[in-house]
């Protein structure tokens, strides 16, 4: 049974023999080979403790406390099995090394390569049967957890789609799947493959996928791809999705989010800002590498990373420009419509951007790796662009120059039916080039050189041939299409025609001219317009790197952004897939060895217990196309200078030769297959050699170096590697397009071997190029063929999973249950680790950081979602209870506050009230006191006045009685003595007046006691006098309009008058102003408003009228308006002395009677002196009818006596 007493209770030195025992029995029984322990640590580091192990369930002490350690034989064999699989490697995990017999003395790499020893052969030992059993134990055991727990897997159906589903039931071999869609299908359980949880669902990295498959990567690409996420990582590797449309994810905006680190989201911009940081910190140059299919937007990808380093090194606006501007250069003369892409590069390219010690861009430069597809064309297919750009815009001036036609009469361009690509404007495009042609330094003269080429290459497919005798011998025909072609090249149309028919052979020190036949000749004629159109690329290149190389003599920093054509597997595959699949194979050498080479060395300095072993690359199948002198390539170039040699001799040779090749396998006729690392792909060697020869001879070659071309000559010298002078030599090495294909790969892996490289990978989603559409077995093809699973793979091996202690520690260190580890990270780390029984083999500990193998964080996971999910239901109703505890205690409080505040609010109100109030109160009593008095002043004033002026009036009145009598009398003596009868009667009189003020003054102490009787009368007054106001103002209107009557009735007096020889019309102002007047008089009184004080009389002022009618009427004239001002007045001055005195005796009503009185009187005098007036005028104007009227009047009278 197991040892449950303490150490205390034991032996100190029987314990540490016990365990020395255990462990030399380990180190025993331990493979020799196997890697070495874990090196010490010093505890600064934290370095995990050495693990101690557990003790035998049958271990026991005798008594006397000796050794008495028993191990069972079983329990021996079970800890040897449990060794044998922690031990054990699996086919495709991480940590497999593959013994390389051969080695390729031939590599781009500058290493010393040497035999390499399998120092974890027994590893590799194959599974014994009880490890069989008990691996297919666990499998069911699994499928078992995963049938319990409902869980998802990935199963494929028939027609090869992958579908997610739950297992209902296992018989046999057979999987009973329920799928998502809620159809059952039977599968194979070997078929099975696990689905993650929707928690890591759409990750950004695919290292976090739980279970890491097939239809887990295509379905976490395809999740992102839904939601507008293009990017995604497997690792170390970006992975772009192309989305065909356009996304708002380049702006200025992001360049800043990136810029300042505010986000790692998986980017292009990321990636670039990676390589960048990583240059300047470091001072090591960087490399992105972008691959993928046609169509997959590696153009475009690359664009975007060199947009942001633009951004970052802002340098000379000169040289951000023509950077920006010599992809419009290169994809004009390099890229091509196929099938699949309206855009596709038909070369690799290399752009080198220099930076200076600041970070600033000081310079760039291009290398291409490329082979020409001039003279062939595919159905569907363009051939390149500037072909179509020239035909459609080139000026009427430099069509005349170049003898150019429309594109559809060039034999190069017609091999295919497609001409034109939809919506783009070949001719806006040529223009766009020219410019950018102009911006890249490239002069006018140049230019048009440059055309020129273009042009002859375009007249060299229209030379055509004929026969000449039965021996099928040809020579071109003299027609416009060779005389052009040679005009642009600059030598005789007859040169041209004799290099194109005959070739010079040496024999010996003589030369002998050969006549070719109609293939050859057409063969040649196709050679040279592919070497003039590369050399003429060559040479662009060659420009645009020297308006781009300034500053790159002050640094060594840069930043390589390589943009190369993806692996290529066509029903037919020819010489060009040959040479896309050898390069991507070579760089896929240099992607598996450098990813490995990462995860090395952070084994190594996290100094974890690994053993350095090497990855299965694909050296063998390099080896199959580069090993000397039994490779294709070799092989190729051996059966090319073979005159008599054919495709299928090539083929045969190949089969003879390489069939003890495991990557290369034989096919009937011409066909041969190579097993890539992206699949196997099937050659047909048909044009083979004649591709990969160099037929421009030596004739061609003279040709071009003697003609007055100054572009054909430097093209010859640049073969030819000679100075510009002419050549006179036949005898230049040549080389076979293979070759130099080769050449140019090592050139470009050297180059990369010396930076830090990045890795893009570019997806094409669909074949339609349609947003949104997402075809599963195109994705997994390209994923295959990039080696973007293999990758993932890689990287999960090892120990996907990896943690800093801190982090380690925050996430996970609350699940411990013993509350006595020591708070240090790596202790915490430790102690969860143990108490949650995770394996040795599953774990290693680092210097700094925890690494877990596939599965183990999910574990941990799940069990931190429980707890946190418990921790967060007690938290919710303790928070809550305390909360509502809280609440109750705060809002007790707040109304208790709330009391004190509102009481001391009140009394502070009431005190501030009171003394208002008491303030206001004696000052409003001391006012109105001053107004009782004041107003009792004025009163008591007014009345002794009145009753002073009564007691005046009726003592004169008695005194004027008594006076009436002795009239004479008095008159006599008041003639005699004036002033004495007044001295005798006023003492008297004012001896009464005396006594009446005293006892008026004795009344007016009465009247104090009526002040509120008084105020009452004073308000009742007041309403009065508003009553008042309203009707004066009524009245007002009505004397208006009365004024306005007898304004009418002047004015028709006045009309009367002016009719003077007319009677008749007298008579009508005589009828009509009585009615005038009538109207007046009946108006009643109460409706009338006259204004102000008494009229004066002016009766005794007016005029006689008997000087002049007109002196008359005037003055009636001039007394209406004074009387109408004067009743204006009055009625003003009767409101104004109301205002002013509102405690005088005036009787409102009495006045206003008064004025009306006046106003009448004064009314009926006016309108009888106006009649007399009239009568006046009329008796003067008409004296007869004024007597016959006189004794009408006089019977009437008569008669009424």
């Amino acid at each position: 049974m197991m040892l449950s007493a303490s150490p205390t209770t034991l032996a100190k030195s029987s314990l540490e023999v016990m365990l020395e025992s255990l462990r030399q029995r380990d180190e025993d029984e331990k493979p020799k080979d196997l890697p070495p322990a874990l090196p010490s640590r010093p505890t600064s580091k934290a370095r995990l403790p050495s693990a101690r192990r557990s003790l035998p369930t049958n271990f026991t002490i005798d008594a006397n406390g000796g050794n008495g350690c028993v191990l069972s034989e079983v329990k021996g064999k079970e800890e040897g099995k449990r060794k044998e699989e922690m031990l054990r490697v699996k086919k495709n995990r991480f940590g497999r090394k593959k013994l390389r017999k051969d080695v390729n003395a031939e590599s781009p790499y500058n290493l010393e390569e040497s035999e390499r020893v399998d120092r974890v052969s027994d590893a590799k030992i194959a599974v014994k049967e009880g490890g069989k059993g008990k691996e297919e134990l666990m499998e069911n055991d699994n499928i078992g957890y995963f049938i319990k727990n409902k869980l998802h897997v990935w199963c494929q159906l028939s027609h090869g789609v992958w579908g997610s589903g739950t297992i209902q039931s296992i018989s046999g071999e057979e999987s009973v799947v329920s799928l998502s869609n809620g159809n059952v299908v039977k599968v194979s359980t070997s078929e099975l493959l696990p689905a993650n949880p929707e928690i890591v669902e759409g990750v950004k990295d695919l290292i976090q996928l739980s279970y890491l498959n097939e239809p887990s990567v295509l379905h976490n690409l395809k999740c992102r791809y839904s939601r507008d996420m293009i990017y995604s990582k497997a690792g170390p590797v970006l992975i772009a999705v192309n989305p065909f449309k356009d996304v708002q994810l380049y702006g200025k905006d992001f360049v800043t989010t990136y810029r300042q680190k505010a986000t790692d989201n998986p980017h292009v911009f990321s990636v670039a800002d990676t390589a960048y940081n990583e240059m300047m910190n470091d001072g090591i140059n960087q490399s992105i590498i972008i691959s993928g299919k046609s169509g997959a937007g590696k153009s475009e990808t690359a664009k975007f990373a060199i947009q942001y380093l633009l951004a970052l090194g802002g340098g000379n606006e000169g040289i951000n420009c023509e950077i920006l501007q010599k992809n419009c250069i290169l994809e004009a003369f390099g890229n091509a419509k196929t099938s699949l892409n309206n855009n596709s590069s038909r070369f690799g390219k290399l752009i080198e951007i220099h930076f200076t010690t600041l970070g600033k861009i000081s310079g760039a430069k291009i290398q291409t790796c490329k082979h020409s597809r001039v003279a062939q064309l595919a159905a569907g297919e363009r051939s390149f662009h500037i072909f179509y750009q020239l035909c459609a815009g080139a000026s009427p001036t430099l069509r005349e120059r170049l003898n150019l036609k429309m594109a559809n009469e060039y034999n190069y361009l017609v091999q295919s039916d497609c001409l034109v690509i939809n919506g783009v404007d070949d001719a806006q495009k040529f223009h766009t080039l020219t410019e950018a042609l102009d911006i890249v330094q490239i002069c006018k003269e140049e230019q048009e050189q440059a055309f020129a080429m273009v042009a002859a290459v375009l007249w060299l497919g229209n030379v055509s041939f004929q026969v000449t005798d039965n021996e099928n011998h040809a020579e071109p025909l003299v027609d416009e299409a060779l005389t052009t072609a040679a005009r642009l090249m600059g030598f005789a149309p007859h040169e041209l025609m004799q290099a194109l028919s005959t070739q010079r052979i040496r024999a010996g020190k003589d030369g002998i001219a050969k006549r070719l036949t109609m293939q050859q000749a057409i063969d040649t004629r196709d050679a040279l317009a592919k070497f003039i159109y590369t050399s003429l690329f060559d040479w662009l290149v060659d420009q645009i790197n020297k308006s781009l190389e300034g500053g790159k003599q002050h640094t060594g920093r840069s930043i390589s952004i390589l943009d190369i054509y993806g692996f290529e597997s066509f029903k037919k595959n020819s010489f060009e897939q040959f040479c896309i699949n050898y390069a991507n194979e070579r760089l896929q050498q240099h992607f598996k060895r450098h990813l490995f080479k990462l995860e090395q060395e952070e084994y190594e300095l996290e100094g974890i217990d690994w053993t350095k072993v090497d990855f299965e690359d694909n050296q063998e199948c390099l080896d199959l196309f580069e090993k000397n002198p039994l490779g294709i390539l070799s092989l190729l170039d051996e059966e090319s200078n073979f005159p008599n040699a054919t495709d299928l001799t090539l083929a045969n040779k190949l089969k003879q030769h390489l069939n003890a090749n495991s990557c290369f396998k034989g096919d009937r006729g011409r066909a041969f297959g190579v097993r890539h690392f992206a699949g196997e792909v099937l050659y047909d060697t048909n044009g083979f050699l004649e591709k990969n020869r160099d037929p421009l001879h030596s004739e061609l070659v003279q040709l071009l170096s003697s003609c007055n071309g100054q572009l054909p000559q430097s093209f010859v010298f640049k073969m030819l590697n000679q100075p510009l002078k002419p050549a006179t030599s036949m005898d230049a090495p040549k080389q076979s397009v293979a070759t130099k294909f080769k050449g140019q790969i090592f050139r470009l892996i050297r180059h990369l071997d010396n930076t830090t490289p990045h890795f893009i990978c570019c997806i094409r989603p669909n074949c339609k190029q349609l947003p949104g559409t997402y075809e599963e077995d195109l994705v997994l093809q390209q994923l295959r063929c990039c080696g973007v699973l293999e990758v993932v793979r890689i990287s999960r091996s090892g120990y996907p999973t990896r943690m800093i202690h801190q982090e380690f520690a925050e996430r996970y260190g609350f699940l411990l249950l013993d509350n006595n580890v020591s708070q240090d990270p790596l202790s915490i780390s430790v102690a969860v680790l143990k108490q949650f029984n995770v394996l040795p083999e599953m774990h290693q500990i680092g210097y700094t950081k925890l690494f877990l193998r596939t599965g183990q964080i999910g574990a941990l996971e799940d069990r931190r979602k429980k707890v946190l999910r418990g921790v967060v239901e007690v938290q919710k109703h303790f928070r809550g209870h305390r909360a509502r505890r809280l609440f109750h205690e705060l809002n007790k409080g707040a109304k208790i506050v709330q009391s004190f505040v509102y009481s001391e609010n009140v009394r502070r109100k009431y005190a501030i009230e009171a003394n208002g109030r008491s303030s206001f109160a004696s000052q409003l009593l001391d006012e109105q006191l001053t107004a009782v008095i004041y107003l009792q002043s004025v009163i008591r004033g007014w009345l002794a006045r009145k009753h002073l002026n009564n007691m005046l009036m009726k003592q004169l009145s008695r005194e004027s009685t008594k006076s009436r009598r002795k009239m004479g009398r008095r008159i006599s003596e008041a003639k005699d003595m004036p002033y004495e009868q007044p001295v005798q009667v006023l003492p008297s009189v004012m001896a009464e007046l005396q006594r009446r003020v005293l006892k008026a003054e004795a009344t007016l102490g009465q009247k104090e006691q009526e002040n509120t009787t008084l105020r009452e009368q004073l308000q009742q007054s007041e309403a009065r006098w508003l009553e008042y106001e309203a009707k004066m103002k009524s009245m007002e209107e009505m004397w208006q309009k009365q004024m306005a009557s007898l304004q009418t009735s002047l004015a028709a007096a006045r009309k009367s008058l002016a009719a003077d020889s007319g009677v008749g019309q007298l008579g009508r102002v005589e009828m009509v102003s009585p009615r005038c007047y009538d109207y007046e008089d009946n108006v009643s009184m109460e409706s009338r408003t006259p204004g102000g004080s008494t009229p004066v009389l002016f009766s005794s002022a007016m005029p006689d009228v008997v000087g002049g009618r007109e002196n008359g009427l005037n003055n009636l004239v001039k007394e209406f308006e004074l009387r109408k001002q004067t009743f204006d007045d009055d009625a003003k001055s009767l409101i104004d002395i109301r205002g002013a005195q509102p405690a005088s005796n005036m009787n409102p009503d009495d006045e206003l009677r008064r004025l009306k009185q006046r106003f009448e009187t004064w009314k009926k005098d006016y309108k009888m002196r106006l009649k007399e007036t009239k009568a006046r005028l009329h008796k003067r104007v008409h004296p007869e009818s004024d007597k016959a009227r006189r004794k009408w009047w006089g019977k009437k009278l008569v008669s009424r006596a």
